[in-house]
């Protein structure tokens, strides 16, 4: 079953021109077949590789889940507090003049707002309460890029476009009706392959030690000091284009993990005003029950890694001191992509 919320400041009726639009798909090859290995290669490196090519998004999309749909039109404020309510991080933008899905309003843009319009808690931020989502828009130049795909399109090509065009969500579009379907994670093709992975034979290279097969960034780490402001943790996600930040004490040991999904929160708890707390305070403010750091060691096998399912892991040692982030990206390139010789992540 899938729930669909419309929001729009005028009239919800707009997005049924939706079912009678055909969208052009981002289809890069469809099906392919499973590729026997090379002579004298191990034929565990292609078992996921051959996994994803021969299921499509389709086959990925939950039996129930909820889809928040804005009209273009909608106040920004109120396309983030929305997004905040249904406990969701991103929506597919609907033009009512254009009678198509031209975007997608997702937590990246609410970081972008307050960076680029933050003053000083005595000054209101008034593009964030005035703004329509059309008019944000066309101030970041974002009219032209909206990245899908067709729900037949094959799990290996949704993950390469994932991973090339460095976002976090594809929407899957049904191109008879122009429908949404769902919005395609990394999250979620790596839960479908950990659901249907008993179904194929276990590599032996998940025996292996995230040492061993070094996935992962290792260098240039990104982090923030906890006694950093968190206008200064916004400006490392705009500048580092990263998903999640470490928090560090003087000692250089993690004590908290500050994700995307933390910012949006400032809109539930109104702090959005008031940039200048420190991590330690926004930290300890959150509103909703967090769980702590996701630590992974060095000793610790992929199997072990791939079964937590999290967004990122913080490698750290034995003194709690990052040596390194674990993300969904890097296993779905090192699991998918690299056995096919593409280089999606790091080119």
């Amino acid at each position: 079953m899938l729930l669909k919320l419309v929001f729009s400041d005028h009239c919800s009726s707009c997005y049924q021109g939706a079912v009678r639009n055909v969208f052009h798909c981002l289809f890069i090859g469809g099906f392919i077949h499973a590729i026997a290995p090379p002579a004298g290669t191990d034929p565990d490196t292609f078992i996921y590789m051959n996994f994803m090519k021969t299921h499509c998004c389709y086959d990925a999309i939950p039996t129930s889940s909820k889809l928040v749909i804005f009209d273009t039109t909608l106040q920004v404020k109120k396309a983030f507090f929305a997004l905040v309510a249904n406990g969701v991080r991103a929506a597919p933008l609907w033009d009512s003049k254009l009678k198509c899905f031209v975007g997608m309003l997702t937590i990246t843009d609410f970081i972008n707002i307050l960076h680029r319009y933050y003053k000083s808690p005595l000054v209101q931020i008034y593009e964030l309460e005035e703004h329509k989502i059309e008019t944000w828009r066309g101030l970041c130049n974002t009219t032209s890029s909206f990245i899908k795909c067709c729900h037949l399109l094959s799990l290996f090509d949704a993950i390469y476009s994932l991973l090339k065009n460095k976002i976090h969500r594809l929407p899957v579009i049904d191109p008879a009706s122009g429908n949404v379907l769902h919005i395609l994670t990394h999250k979620r093709i790596l839960k479908f392959l950990h659901i249907f992975g008993s179904m194929i034979p276990k590599p032996r290279f998940l025996q292996k030690r995230i040492s061993e097969v070094g996935i992962g960034t290792f260098r240039e780490i990104a982090t923030v000091q906890e006694s950093a402001s968190v206008y200064d943790a916004l400006t490392i996600f705009v500048e580092r284009r990263v998903s999640a930040l470490p928090v560090v004490n003087k000692q250089g040991k993690v004590v908290a993990l500050y994700s995307r999904f933390d910012v949006i929160n400032l809109a539930a708890q109104k702090n959005y005003n008031n940039l200048n707390m420190t991590m330690r305070e926004a930290i300890t403010s959150r509103a909703c029950w967090v769980e702590g750091v996701l630590k992974c060691y060095p000793y610790e096998t992929l199997e072990t890694i791939i079964d937590r399912i999290v967004h990122r892991l913080v490698l750290v040692d034995r003194d709690d001191v990052v040596r390194g982030i674990v993300s969904l990206s890097d296993l779905l390139q090192a699991l998918v992509l690299t056995p096919a010789g593409i280089d999606a992540l790091y080119s």
